[in-house]
């Protein structure tokens, strides 16, 4: 069961990423970020100022509304114990974004279950973590592969006073 203070610290993240100027900017809303931090949801509408040369969503702004969710959720389901960062991201642009767009991320146990396995030994962890961006009707809009690094925080500092 998570705490009130969990609870909080998720809605007030929520609320502060819909203030954050390069999501107003481009008309991305989060929708919601769980009381656990295991499921986000984004959206965003087509509009003026996010529209590209040809009238569908701007790539930058598709790629934007994906970006900090995985780092974000691992941090706050890991711990302090845990370095958790983007390493690269890809996008395939599958169809042309002509309306809403949605993106939806979750966490399960067996994810950050596999997190520790590969961490436990102070090695570092490049899991693949993938989302697709959906129209109103379903449509894949575009896929994106996020890779992060993640690595336990003592095992990473000794590792640094090694070298």
């Amino acid at each position: 069961m998570q705490s009130k203070k969990t609870a909080r610290k998720a809605r007030a993240l929520r609320w502060l990423m819909n203030l954050y100027p390069p999501y107003l900017g481009a008309g991305i809303k989060v929708r919601q970020i769980s009381p656990d931090f295991r499921q986000a949801r984004v959206s965003m509408g087509l509009t003026w100022y996010n529209r590209n040369y040809v009238r569908t969503q701007f790539g930058g702004s598709l790629y934007s509304m994906t970006d900090p969710f995985y780092m974000l959720m691992l941090m706050e389901n890991l711990g302090r114990d845990y370095i958790v960062w983007d390493k690269a991201a890809h996008i395939e642009f599958v169809s042309p974004g002509k309306g809403t767009v949605h993106a939806e991320f979750k966490i399960d146990d067996s994810m950050l279950n596999t997190i520790r396995e590969h961490t436990a030994n102070g090695d570092k962890y490049l899991p693949k973590y993938h989302v697709e961006v959906r129209d109103d009707l379903g449509t894949l809009v575009a896929r994106v592969e996020k890779t992060l690094y993640i690595r336990r925080k003592a095992q990473a500092q000794l590792a640094d006073a090694k070298q």
